[in-house]
């Protein structure tokens, strides 16, 4: 795995176009597919202020994206991102040529956006395997399942004492 750096140190290798770029945001990870001289391709909140930033909460709430092609180093800021082809062992990535056809093809075009069903890795991952899917948004679904099923199973166990103390009076 390529080392984690921001646009102030080294850089973490040259991405080769059609590579994931994982960014690290301060509460999550934004994605983003790498064009080459520099640019990515990313999803970004429809009538969000600066297109670069995807930090705000309103980006977790949004419905809607806009596909942008921006600089790499304007997309990181001051945080840090990584290379990550995680899934090349698990997908076969498409030939370079379409990845950067179909991304082309896609930039300025308003998408629907979906935290947990079709997010960024979503997106980028469609580019690149023909396949969308997240590790991050099934982490989140998992965490969201286990909240539901303690949540019901304490619901259960308070049901259950109060029945138990209602027959011994």
């Amino acid at each position: 795995m390529a080392a984690i750096e921001s646009f102030g140190t080294t850089h973490p290798g040259d991405p080769e176009p059609g590579d994931l770029i994982e960014i690290f945001r301060p509460a999550y990870q934004h994605w983003a597919l790498y064009l080459g001289d520099g640019y990515i391709i990313n999803v970004t909140p429809v009538d969000e202020g600066p297109p670069a930033t995807f930090a705000s909460a309103k980006s977790v709430f949004s419905r809607k994206a806009r596909v942008r092609m921006q600089l790499l180093k304007e997309v990181v800021g001051n945080d840090t991102y990584h290379i990550n082809n995680k899934y090349d062992g698990t997908y076969a990535p498409l030939p370079v040529e379409e990845i950067i056809r179909r991304a082309e093809y896609l930039i300025d075009q308003e998408v629907s956006y979906d935290l947990l069903g079709n997010n960024c890795e979503h997106f980028v991952t469609l580019l690149r395997y023909g396949e969308g899917v997240s590790d991050q948004a099934s982490r989140a679904i998992s965490a969201i399942g286990f909240v539901t099923a303690a949540a019901g199973a304490f619901s259960l166990l308070g049901l259950l004492r109060s029945r138990s103390r209602e027959r011994q009076y």
